[in-house]
């Protein structure tokens, strides 16, 4: 698809994939707003970047989420990408004394129903566009789940699937892509807590994105990924056991 002269929604867009993503998008003379829940944070990334603007606003928010949608209709003239890139993630082992119920829930409202709440509200303007993507960010863990990420992983299974039906029901009913990103362990302040400075560049998965949206290749499987992928193809089992060595 064409990534030129769009209007891109790129939540969690602060920092690490989001903040590489808009630099790259920005750089091709697209309209690029990014959202996240402190606005300092924002407006240091908006300083290093051209041409991007910022929304404060917490996507587990429903007041937040309309507001995000009344200001793309009214002050930027709608929306043609939506990149569900904000997430959230606990790092700990089940049966460890953790309140594995708690962090669950965080996960899977963040990385997930946040998603459809904010996907199901700016899908009517994205139908207006003539030519609209959708971007999930997931993981490889939604083949392989980490077993010191257990609930994220389930969190981002269950957007894997999501993600694959909604791309589905849109081809059969809209004009509307949908992309999923699927990065390995990434280099970011995000994932510091586990180990992150041993992950791939953040710009390495962006540019991996760009590169899907100009081949319209759906299911992007960045770095390692793409190899957990075919282990798991060929056995759920030794792909899980590979993904936990050490």
């Amino acid at each position: 698809m064409n990534i030129t002269g769009k209007t891109i929604l790129i939540t969690g867009g602060g920092s690490g994939i989001g903040f590489e993503t808009a630099k790259l998008l920005s750089g091709k003379g697209n309209k690029v707003i990014i959202t996240g829940r402190t606005e300092s944070k924002l407006q240091k990334a908006v300083q290093q970047l051209s041409g991007v603007s910022y929304i404060a606003a917490d996507v587990n928010s429903e007041a937040d989420i309309n507001k995000i949608a009344s200001r793309l209709e009214s002050e930027f003239g709608g929306l043609d990408i939506l990149i569900n890139n904000a997430g959230a993630a606990s790092y700990y082992k089940l049966g460890d004394g953790s309140d594995s119920y708690a962090q669950a829930a965080e996960e899977i409202q963040t990385n997930y129903l946040a998603i459809i709440r904010i996907t199901d509200k700016l899908l009517p303007l994205l139908r207006a566009s003539k030519e609209a993507a959708i971007v999930n960010v997931s993981s490889i863990v939604a083949f392989a789940p980490g077993m010191t990420l257990p609930t994220y992983a389930a969190s981002k299974a269950a957007l894997h699937s999501y993600t694959r039906i909604l791309r589905y029901t849109l081809a059969k009913t809209t004009g509307i892509k949908v992309f999923e990103l699927m990065p390995p362990l990434v280099n970011t302040e995000f994932s510091t807590v586990i180990g992150g400075e041993n992950g791939i560049p953040p710009l390495e998965v962006a540019q991996d994105l760009i590169d899907g949206f100009e081949s319209d290749e759906y299911e992007l499987h960045t770095g390692n990924t793409a190899g957990m992928y075919q282990l798991y193809l060929q056995s759920p089992e030794q792909a899980l056991n590979a993904l936990n060595q050490g």
